[in-house]
């Protein structure tokens, strides 16, 4: 079943067109992987999905429901973002952790502000908040963090710091998980360690969208991979296909770079 459904997305700032025409399927438990040279879009692609900017045209469908139509706009579009974007979790190059807050408060935070809107939230504080701070205790073990939830950002390393973006892109059990070059702001020995969260992430059939340069990485793990330039797709289809055999011949110059 497909999970989720982009339709004709087109983007423009000014007169620069960023994308152009996107269509793609996502089926439920599936990895996709998004490659293709800066500036080629994207990046903004994750963004109108996560709706962090809105396209200028197409349509983005999740399990069904239309979230975004830009010829048939849905009455309160722009108002319910917020219930729009639970659909997605996000986790981007720079970490954006919240530097004020230990891991374990970064990987929570965004749970409890959600539960204080819960009917029975003043009656049930202590237990909701219980519940929550295990939840995220167990999504910092699972990333291998066990020894570090009440560090500071600042007293992580690179790799552990993704990987606390991680758990909080995790927390709200999104349908899909979408990663923007989540190693290039990386050192190289320290890559290893959050592509492995992502490898098991895939292995436990995680819907994501991957956006990598790492190409022996996307070949491996994606069950679909799509090659972007200039704000189109360029070429899509199995990975070993794409890398190893590419059919286009933007892909192939593309290619010889790696």
């Amino acid at each position: 079943m497909a999970v989720l459904e982009v339709k004709n997305i087109g983007k423009h700032f000014g007169s620069t067109n960023v994308l152009d025409d996107v269509s793609f399927t996502l089926e439920e438990g599936k990895a996709l992987a998004i490659i293709g040279s800066s500036g080629s879009g994207k990046t903004t692609l994750l963004r109108c999905l996560n709706f962090l900017e809105t396209p200028d045209s197409g349509s983005i469908t999740v399990k069904g429901e239309t979230l975004f139509d830009a010829d048939h706009p849905i009455e309160g579009q722009e108002k319910d973002l917020r219930t729009k974007r639970l659909h997605f979790g996000m986790v981007f190059q720079a970490f954006h952790l919240f530097p004020q807050y230990t891991a374990l408060e970064n990987v929570t935070l965004a749970e409890k502000l959600l539960a204080k809107e819960r009917p029975d939230f003043k009656q049930k504080k202590k237990e909701i908040y219980g519940e929550i701070e295990a939840h995220g205790k167990e999504l910092l073990n699972r990333m291998g963090l066990a020894e570090r939830m009440e560090h500071y950002p600042h007293q992580l390393s690179g790799g552990q710091q993704q990987r606390v973006a991680i758990a909080r892109a995790l927390a709200l059990q999104p349908d899909i998980l979408c990663f923007d070059e989540p190693t290039s702001a990386l050192d190289p020995e320290l890559t290893g360690e959050v592509l492995k969260v992502i490898r098991g992430l895939a292995e436990q059939h995680m819907t994501m969208i991957i956006v990598t340069h790492e190409m022996a990485f996307a070949r491996d793990v994606a069950d679909q991979i799509i090659f972007m330039d200039e704000g189109v797709i360029v070429e899509q289809g199995d990975p070993k296909q794409v890398i190893d055999h590419p059919r286009e011949e933007r892909t192939r110059q593309f290619l010889t770079k790696y």
